[in-house]
């Protein structure tokens, strides 16, 4: 990983499939001050309670076999729903000049669900991509964890 900084007035995007945080550093690049500008999270429900269906049974084209379709991953697709929503709400915040670069802090199963739906512009201002799992954390943990990582 490469040295990097984040300066006065850059933002922190920390999420996962259920929690995210928009943070703005009103400090300095040398001493971190990070303010908590939004807060997004979903409800953690486990898929048997999203969920009803049991998973459906196909007939085969020939003969009398039949056999069982996968269970649907309503968990999954409840996460892949939430990032799709940080994503947006990312691309608003750049496209209306509130955040000029920004460091995305997300485990990668996170930030591959979160890349299709950047747009080029909020790829662009991106100044860096920490894959780490974060979003459960204080702000004042992440403030620790960067220092680290740019004295590193």
């Amino acid at each position: 990983m490469s040295l990097f900084k984040v300066p006065h007035k850059s933002w922190v995007v920390v999420c996962d499939g259920s929690r995210a945080l928009f943070l703005e550093n009103i400090g300095d690049a040398e001493i971190l001050n990070l303010r908590v500008e939004e807060r997004f999270a979903q409800d953690d429900a486990p898929s048997r309670e999203i969920g009803t269906d049991r998973p459906g049974r196909s007939h085969s084209s020939v003969g009398n076999g039949r056999s069982a379709m996968e269970e649907t991953d309503w968990h999954e697709q409840a996460e892949q729903e939430f990032v799709k929503r940080v994503a947006e709400r990312l691309n608003a915040l750049v496209y209306d000049k509130t955040i000029e670069d920004y460091v995305l802090i997300a485990p990668p199963a996170a930030i591959g669900a979160l890349r299709p739906h950047l747009k080029a512009e909020t790829s662009g201002t991106m100044r860096e991509e920490i894959q780490k799992e974060l979003a459960n954390q204080s702000v004042a943990d992440i403030e620790k964890h960067l220092t680290k990582l740019r004295a590193a």
